[in-house]
């Protein structure tokens, strides 16, 4: 895999975690945590601790050299973690492929950082990455999420019908998919 290097993109700086970054995460995921429960199932509460963080950061790191997955921080001109992106369950034989994930802070919502993370993540997964192509899957009340998605060019193929459990219900998930 070709080395990474840290670039600043539409407002950003995106790189991989580093274990120095454990503290400030631990501070963006609890700033944020009821916001991303919103839209996510609940993290177990161990997660919350340092440990589980550093953790956390240095799996990320295993999955990058092991070419499983690539997880990415975004940094705000301010220097303060304001979301991440990241591509999981890597499929090289065959396929080629990733699932794409995403998120940012409610503090940072609609100011574009979700769709410009998205879009230096696709010049890295179809680029130095060398995949094809990248699936995405949204509940439809997610509204935000599907937008980011169709503004970096993703295309919906696909609707599973009550097939998640959320808060006591049943959701459908939208799937999404894009090509280099």
């Amino acid at each position: 895999m070709p080395a990474f290097q840290p670039v600043a993109r539409e407002r950003l700086v995106i790189r991989p975690p580093a274990p120095e970054d454990a503290a400030s995460l631990l501070a963006f995921e609890l700033a944020n945590r009821a916001w991303f429960e919103r839209w996510v199932h609940p993290r177990d509460p161990d997660f919350y601790r340092l440990e589980a963080i550093e953790a956390a950061i240095a799996r990320a790191a295993e999955a990058r050299r092991a070419d499983r997955g690539y997880q990415y921080l975004a940094f705000g001109a301010d220097g303060r973690i304001v979301g991440g992106v990241n591509l999981r369950d890597v499929r090289r034989q065959h396929h080629r492929s990733a699932e794409l994930g995403f998120h940012v802070g409610e503090r940072e919502t609609g100011r574009g950082f979700a769709s410009a993370a998205v879009a230096w993540c696709l010049r890295e997964a179809f680029g130095p990455l060398d995949l094809w192509r990248l699936e995405a899957t949204v509940r439809p009340v997610n509204l935000a999420s599907i937008r980011v998605l169709e503004h970096n060019g993703f295309v919906a193929w696909g609707r599973s019908t009550r097939c998640i459990e959320f808060d006591g219900e049943w959701s459908d998930l939208i799937h999404f998919e894009r090509h280099a």
